[in-house]
């Protein structure tokens, strides 16, 4: 069938969470509509091997020259398939702080507050600890504590511990600040992306359409109103109706991709390619924000973290049968397995650095081979303030859009992440994470303002979190109002992380997830 009530553009986290709710309870014809494939591979389900997701499912993005980063081009990995970038993450379960959505109210995103928020992440959360005030029980996604984290990550929670920094046994709760072991979104000892968790249970219903290995080339507005999208398969061309409206889950860099491609844009910009200008809107695309990072690696004697050795080749191959038997040890693996939320000043309102420890050495996001064992550890910016933009560079749908997240243009961001190294350096070196005697692979002159500053621009890189390109609010300019609705088109919603008025303390998937959660009420509301 060619005809439905709602089509969402996306299988990715939002857009799964989105689609499942609004067919889940048979009424409507749902359609979801993905680029790639289906992701039921074993590369992509087994935790462990997410160095080796295959390139089908990665778009693999890079971003324009970075001034800030000395003129280097980042690396800007986003999912491709269903469940999106929760198909290749690290599985972290991280909603962020109060503060954040408290702000998203306050700038015009009224009736987002944590307090209106919170049901949502419960709605769709099964924490495997249990229900509670700020858990849920009972919801899709599965969230689970690590069973078999590497003893190193342990280590670093308790050299955090010895410099009297807090530990938290539970990041979720309103204030996310203090170390500890992440949960992460895992069932039974594989990934659990919100595909599994919200279309794959739907799969083979009469009215939930899933069409995958569909490019979407635009979205056909008919006077003024979203009437359905033309997509291509193969070299075949199809058009599908929807008489209830669409729901557009791209991401923050396919969403504004694809309103620019349907004529929704700034438009001048859009006549540059030769697009008819359907709504000029000047927001689309601009507003990029995302959590810079800065990541350092020591090199141990110890072969107890994870590494490139006959010893540790020998013991993940032996995980690796593990895995496939039994669906434990240590090939459920976030990587990513320790972290904290730490504040740079005593007088700031929430943590605005994050930690990411890992228990190997990482190089170039993991795709550079290091010999030798060792761990490695992350430092964000939680609440940058540099801005960057996602413009067209061509007008064919497949062509990648052009990335510019502008890292560190703005000073306070440099200022901040450099107080995040600093602290990262006295981490590792306290007991008992010193006691492993690791050599920095990226030494320093920690004093040295200009010296660490060059340090940081000459590695920085993203951490995976680009939001904000089709900011939410109340006014003229924001590109969807607070119940999603774009701007200036009927029967058209944005559902995903581009909607962030404010990029939120934290890892994006669980927050992209409850935006979904929250788009299909409204988008069922307003048909009734």
């Amino acid at each position: 069938m060619d005809q439905f009530d709602i089509i969402v553009i996306g299988g990715g986290s939002a857009g799964s969470a989105a689609a499942g709710r609004l067919a889940g309870d048979g009424t409507r014809r749902v359609c979801l509509v993905e680029a790639g494939g289906t992701n039921d591979l074993i590369r992509v389900k087994t935790p462990g091997f997410m160095p080796f997701i295959p390139k089908a499912s990665n778009y693999r993005y890079e971003t324009v020259p970075q001034a800030g980063l000395g003129g280097r081009i980042g690396y800007q990995p986003r999912g491709r398939g269903l469940g999106g970038s929760s198909a290749i993450n690290a599985m972290v379960y991280i909603r962020g702080h109060q503060f954040d959505y408290d702000q998203w109210a306050e700038l015009g995103a009224t009736g987002w507050t944590y307090a209106d928020v919170l049901p949502y992440f419960k709605r769709s959360e099964r924490n495997e600890r249990g229900g509670d005030d700020f858990h849920g029980a009972d919801g899709p996604l599965n969230v689970m504590d690590q069973r078999w984290p590497n003893v190193t990550s342990r280590r670093f929670v308790e050299s955090a511990a010895a410099l009297q920094l807090a530990r938290t046994g539970d990041f979720n709760r309103p204030n996310n600040e203090g170390f500890g072991l992440y949960q992460v979104t895992q069932k039974a000892g594989e990934r659990w992306s919100a595909a599994r968790a919200y279309v794959e249970p739907l799969r083979g219903r009469a009215n939930f359409a899933i069409r995958t290995g569909a490019l979407v080339e635009r979205i056909m507005i008919e006077n003024g109103r979203a009437t359905g999208v033309v997509i291509r398969r193969g070299t075949a061309r199809e058009t599908l109706r929807a008489a209830g409206g669409v729901i557009l889950s791209a991401g923050a860099f396919g969403s504004p991709q694809i309103l620019m491609l349907s004529g929704i844009g700034p438009a001048a910009h859009l006549r540059d390619h030769g697009i008819e200008v359907a709504a000029d809107r000047a927001g689309v695309g601009s507003n990029l924000q995302d959590h810079i990072d800065y990541v350092s690696s020591w090199e141990t004697r110890s072969t107890e973290p994870f590494g490139n050795s006959l010893g540790g080749t020998w013991r993940m191959v032996k995980a690796i049968f593990e895995h496939r038997r039994k669906r434990t040890g240590i090939m459920t693996t976030c990587f990513a397995e320790a972290g904290g939320f730490w504040k740079s000043r005593p007088d700031l309102p929430a943590p605005d650095i994050q930690y990411h420890f890992v228990p190997a050495m990482l190089e170039d996001h993991g795709r550079t081979k290091v010999n030798g064992h060792g761990f490695s550890c992350h430092a964000c910016v939680l609440r940058p303030e540099s801005r960057g933009s996602v413009t067209l560079a061509s007008g064919d749908a497949a062509a990648a859009p052009r990335i510019d997240p502008g890292f560190l243009t703005d000073a306070r961001d440099i200022a901040t992440l450099r107080a995040g190294v600093r602290m990262m350096h006295r981490i590792v070196g306290a007991p008992p994470l010193s006691d492993y005697a690791g050599a920095d692979r990226h030494p320093v002159n920690l004093d040295d303002d200009d010296a660490l500053d060059a340090l940081i621009r000459s590695r920085a890189d993203t951490v995976y979190h680009p939001v904000g390109t089709c900011r939410m609010g109340s006014d003229d300019d924001a590109v969807v109002d607070p119940a999603l609705k774009l701007r200036g088109v009927d029967a058209l919603w944005v559902a995903d992380a581009s909607i962030m008025p404010r990029l939120v303390s934290g890892n994006t998937n669980a927050p992209s997830i409850m935006i979904g959660e929250r788009a299909a009420d409204f988008v069922a509301a307003a048909l009734g």
